[in-house]
């Protein structure tokens, strides 16, 4: 009874590990879909918000079909650090899009384009939220498969780490009122 105690416990202790892992990596699975939920709510938003500036600002048809190529890139993006870097560029793009609006008053009164505006920056925020989640929960599931002796478990039953949602380099830069990037002297 004593021999069989004590291989129970060791079994029973490595399958209470492999199911918190289950957990963690199906919640990092959910914070991930909660980031897509958001992500495509501001694909919704592009084709709206391009158009509305299409109609006054002529000049700037190479950030309108940056926003429109980066949109369907983002769409076909299949692995979260892909996904991840076009969404960063793509949002970059979309305030550079906002910004466009200063020089064009007739634009900035519009009453779409300032809809159009708000529904961004709600969604903007609503992505920010998600990332933080998913960023979370992909910490946490990183932590568990690191500790010993879910580390054990983890390698034995295939767990790999997820990747974090961050932001690209140029992204993580002071933005500038002129559309560019602030040049630290």
């Amino acid at each position: 009874m004593i021999a069989t105690l004590v291989l129970l416990v060791p079994v029973a202790y490595a399958i209470w590990i492999f199911n918190r892992l289950v957990r963690d990596r199906n919640q990092v699975h959910v914070a991930w879909s909660d980031v897509d939920v958001q992500l495509q709510r501001r694909h919704d938003l592009v084709p709206r918000l391009v158009e509305a500036v299409r109609g006054y600002a002529h000049h700037e048809q190479q950030l309108l079909q940056r926003v429109t190529r980066e949109r369907s890139d983002a769409r076909a993006a299949r692995d979260t650090d892909a996904r991840a870097t076009v969404e960063t560029a793509l949002g970059h793009d979309l305030g550079r899009l906002i910004l466009v609006s200063e020089a064009y008053p007739e634009l900035k009164a519009s009453a779409n384009f300032a809809q159009l505006s708000t529904e961004l920056v709600e969604v903007e925020d609503a992505i920010a939220h998600a990332r933080r989640f998913y960023n979370g929960s992909v910490r946490q599931y990183n932590t568990d498969l690191e500790r010993f002796p879910e580390r054990l478990v983890a390698r034995a039953t295939g767990f790999v780490p997820a990747a974090f949602f961050s932001a690209e380099t140029e992204a993580r830069a002071p933005v500038s009122v002129n559309g560019g990037t602030e040049r630290e002297t």
